[in-house]
């Protein structure tokens, strides 16, 4: 009895439950879906990098705006915004007749390291192709309509910007 428990216990390790590997995997079927989009809409997007590894979050500046500002963490925006989900063009959030104020290091990952890299300006407008490990990963966001490891597109105008 206790070698049978024994190497049912040993059986359960050999699954790859490595989180990193599941991740890396997830990103590059995200960065897939993002690339085959942009193509086919013959959109060119910068991607984002970390100190020189790309993150396959691509950002789009549709107008750069005037004024500028200085991003941080800590940084205050006040947008407004439209989410659509890339695989299906379904709009699930949308600030239309509002536009909230966020501290930039309050928001999904995904917003952290585009508005950064994008360098925009006040009054700009940026859109964002966020992969799902940098907005809500392997969790569905079922209040918003979105499923595991949604691939996400955000267009952004800047309102406000405040240190």
């Amino acid at each position: 009895m206790f070698l049978l428990l024994l190497s049912a216990c040993f059986a359960g390790c050999k699954k790859d439950n490595n989180v990193k590997t599941q991740i890396k995997v997830q990103l590059a079927v995200d960065s897939k879906i993002i690339s085959d989009y942009l193509t086919a809409h013959s959109i060119t997007a910068k991607q984002v990098d970390s100190a020189g590894v790309p993150l396959g979050i691509y950002y789009v500046v549709d107008t750069l705006g005037s004024e500028d500002v200085v991003i941080t963490s800590s940084t205050k925006i006040t947008v407004g915004y439209t989410g659509t989900l890339l695989t299906t063009g379904t709009r699930f959030t949308s600030t239309d007749n509002f536009h909230p104020s966020l501290i930039l290091g309050q928001t999904i990952k995904g917003w952290q390291y585009g508005i950064s890299a994008s360098k925009v300006k006040l009054g700009g407008v940026i859109r964002l192709f966020i992969p799902s490990h940098y907005a809500y990963g392997p969790f569905p966001q079922p209040v918003l309509g979105l499923p595991a490891n949604a691939v996400l597109i955000f267009n952004i105008k800047f309102y406000n910007i405040t240190n």
